[in-house]
């Protein structure tokens, strides 16, 4: 400022250096820095809870992959399977014969325990009957000494896992306080012990009375199938609706009103895709009941519109100047969209198709609808077309029939239902980052 325009200042205007700070200028400083304070607590109480949501999912169903077994050696001769064969009740014989082995073994470690066949019955379930069934698929094992490790019923199970003590058990067909006794001797005798539990991950629904041998692996194979159908039919379908929206329709009313329709479905309640397939798929087309392929046809309808509008999202995100460029140089519009375009949005296109497929995955409402309930998944399906019509479940039902049960044998193996199954998700999840990171390109 010149001495003239200092002298011709008005009086009592005082000059303001621009390194100075301001009241208002402190004001805003404050206030941004408590947004972030805001973001900061935001962010941690997120994390806080979603902490506690895996510690509380992995505390209860970790044990799930543990089981406790009997593990007896058992040698049977040509002989007493003659004897056993010739008795009326074999299994019976068979249960005798596996008595007489875990007596003889308690007396080989000084346990002069008493061995009561319906005790045994209790604790172990009808063992004549799973020996006698081995020895029956194995007559070459005849004669050879054979470990039997049997799996232990649910409350001698939830016993060693604390969710049964002898302060809470009450007598019942399923356990008596004075089975504990023997519980307690086959534990110090190291012949009743904590084993991982395959038939957890391999096996298949057993029943309301049976807990401890329930398994995930058929539903597991259920939603494999599924997803197959899934892909197979929403992925070309969904990509296809997609680029002709937004690369060829033309703009006009019926165009918005596909757009608006799109929008608003993939909105809707999954169960009502669920009453929609049970009309339609079964009840009109006459479709098999509890099929994946069902289950399938239902979760591609409720996918569809994900992978349309994250579809259109990655198209529109692609610069208009590759368009312009390529059919600037002689290409058709079909050949810049296929040759150009779709290359470039193909890291979003494959990100939010296996977002939807990861959707579809953890859904359970519409399954339920069209009869793919837990204890349907009994076994696995006898061929690869099987698969699709065969009467299968899936991991959402699975899980749901298991915590609507009251055993806690059960509730415990929905716990861990849910482990498998997010492992599943976080699977999908990473696979979709790193097709991501694998195909994005830069412009």
């Amino acid at each position: 400022m010149t001495d003239a325009s200092m002298q011709n200042a008005e009086p009592g205007r005082h000059s303001v250096s621009l390194m100075a700070t301001d009241e208002h200028t402190r004001k805003r400083a404050r206030a941004e820095k408590r947004f972030r304070a805001y973001g900061i607590v935001a962010i941690a109480t997120g994390l806080f809870f979603l902490v506690v949501l895996f510690t509380s999912i992995l505390k209860e169903g970790i044990p799930a992959f543990t089981r406790t077994v009997v593990s007896v050696d058992f040698t049977l001769t040509e002989q007493q399977r003659e004897e056993s064969e010739g008795v009326l009740l074999k299994t019976k014989a068979y249960s005798d014969l596996f008595i007489t082995a875990l007596k003889s073994k308690l007396d080989e470690r000084g346990l002069n325990t008493e061995v009561d066949e319906v005790a045994i019955e209790r604790l172990l379930g009808k063992v004549g009957g799973t020996i006698r069934t081995f020895y029956t698929q194995n007559p070459d094992k005849i004669g050879e000494q054979i470990e039997f490790d049997l799996a232990a019923s649910s409350r001698v199970d939830g016993y060693f896992k604390g969710r049964v003590s002898r302060d809470t058990i009450q007598d019942s067909r399923f356990l008596q306080k004075s089975d504990l006794e023997l519980v307690d001797a086959l534990e110090e005798a190291g012949i009743i012990k904590q084993a991982f539990n395959w038939p957890f991950i391999t096996g298949a629904d057993s029943g309301v009375d049976n807990p401890g041998g329930a398994g995930i692996g058929a539903s597991v194979i259920g939603s494999f199938f599924m997803m197959l159908v899934v892909l197979g039919l929403s992925l070309p379908i969904g990509v296809a609706a997609s680029i002709y929206l937004e690369e060829f329709a033309p703009r006009n009313r019926f165009t918005d009103l596909i757009e608006v329709n799109i929008s608003n479905l993939a909105a809707v309640p999954s169960i009502v895709f669920g009453i929609l397939g049970l009309a339609v798929f079964i009840q009109f087309m006459h479709l098999p009941q509890s099929a994946p392929l069902v289950g399938g046809l239902v979760l591609t309808l409720m996918t569809l519109p994900t992978i349309i509008i994250s579809t259109r999202a990655s198209l529109k995100a692609v610069p208009p100047s590759i368009r312009d460029a390529a059919l600037g140089v002689g290409a058709s519009k079909m050949q810049a969209v296929f040759h150009h375009v779709l290359p470039l949005a193909a890291p979003g296109i494959l990100t939010g198709t296996i977002i939807g497929l990861a959707q579809a995955l953890g859904e359970t409402a519409p399954l339920l609808l069209i009869g793919m309930v837990g204890f349907v998944a009994r076994g696995y399906p006898d061929g690869f077309l099987a698969g699709f019509t065969e009467p299968n479940s899936a991991m959402p039902a699975q899980i749901y029939t298991w915590a609507a049960r009251a055993d806690a044998g059960f509730y415990e193996k929905a716990w861990g239902g849910i482990i498998i199954l997010l492992m599943f998700l976080l699977t999908m999840n990473i696979i979709a980052i790193i097709l991501r990171r694998r195909f994005e390109r830069r412009w």
